[in-house]
């Protein structure tokens, strides 16, 4: 596997070469490149250990027969500028970011997603939530208790970290986050959120559940470090998706590899790296739930 960090300078740079030759990808019939680029959202997971993934990358390659390029970047906006110029193939987002990138291209096809095991804060399932957490000492006992504090959101791509919070929490408190809290602040990441609550550099966030149980599986804090405010409904859990421009071929190769990786023997170790029992197939319409969050959020 060959591993690139990608800037958003160099993505850009790669972009514009994409977009040069983006007439005459659309003259073909399909596209069958020699090579496959695979990228994802930052998370915990990518920044802690690229290795992890390496199994996930030598089904892919076996299945495809082709070489597996690993990017990784620096923003989830940067997985969509990437996936929409040509540049990535398949790419791991988050619900939100697909929603955004499927807008501006209907051809991106989402294939499969983690059926994830039930963890500390993690439901059973292809789902999860986002959970409002302070310290379980910090005195904060309920939603009133947090006005005027300072909050922590993850990325303004993020479903958990971001949407959720500005749609459906926002119903609850009856006002906009910037007016009910002191302050707003981006963290980068959930594993960053999880992590400014126990050290006090905000005073609740907004995590989804499995990253929340990543943080608590490295031994970064305990579940007992945290209280649960508010959580959201059921969610559909990031969408691994590919170029639509790719030839039918290759889509059900890379689709097919992604479904039986729970099948052997590597594969069932990277799912248990990344509390999952195997992946699920997944169409377009699963994520009608976040579209409608984003056009509330949109009408605001």
């Amino acid at each position: 596997m060959t591993i690139r960090t990608t800037s958003n300078s160099v993505i850009g740079g790669a972009l514009i070469a994409a977009f040069g030759v983006l007439g005459a990808a659309h003259a073909q019939e399909c596209k069958n490149p020699d090579v496959l680029r695979f990228s994802m959202i930052p998370t915990e997971e990518t920044t802690q250990e690229l290795s992890l993934y390496q199994p996930l990358v030598n089904q892919l390659k076996e299945a495809t027969g082709k070489p597996i390029e690993f990017y990784l970047p620096t923003s989830y906006a940067s997985v969509v500028e990437a996936m929409l110029g040509g540049f990535v193939d398949i790419g791991m987002h988050g619900p939100y970011s697909y929603v955004i990138a499927r807008e501006k291209d209907p051809n991106l096809k989402v294939v499969a997603t983690y059926a994830k095991h039930k963890g500390h804060f993690q439901e059973e399932g292809p789902g999860y939530k986002a959970v409002l957490v302070a310290r379980a000492d910090s005195g904060y006992a309920s939603i009133d208790d947090l006005k005027g504090t300072v909050i922590g959101l993850t990325d303004p791509a993020s479903t958990s970290g971001n949407l959720l919070p500005r749609v459906g929490f926002t119903k609850v408190i009856g006002m906009d986050l910037e007016d009910y809290f002191s302050r707003v602040v981006y963290t980068g990441g959930h594993d960053l959120s999880a992590v400014a609550v126990i050290e006090g550099q905000v005073d609740a966030a907004f995590v989804a559940t499995h990253r929340l149980d990543n943080v608590i599986d490295r031994d970064i804090a305990k579940m007992e470090d945290y209280t649960v405010l508010w959580s959201s409904p059921v969610i559909p859990q990031d969408p691994f998706v590919v170029n639509g421009q790719l030839c039918d071929e290759i889509v059900e190769q890379i689709t097919n590899a992604f479904l039986t990786l729970n099948e052997n023997d590597e594969g069932q170790k990277y799912l248990e790296n990344v509390n999952a029992s195997k992946f699920v197939a997944m169409q377009d319409s699963d994520y009608d739930i976040i579209r409608e969050l984003k056009a509330a959020k949109d009408a605001k």
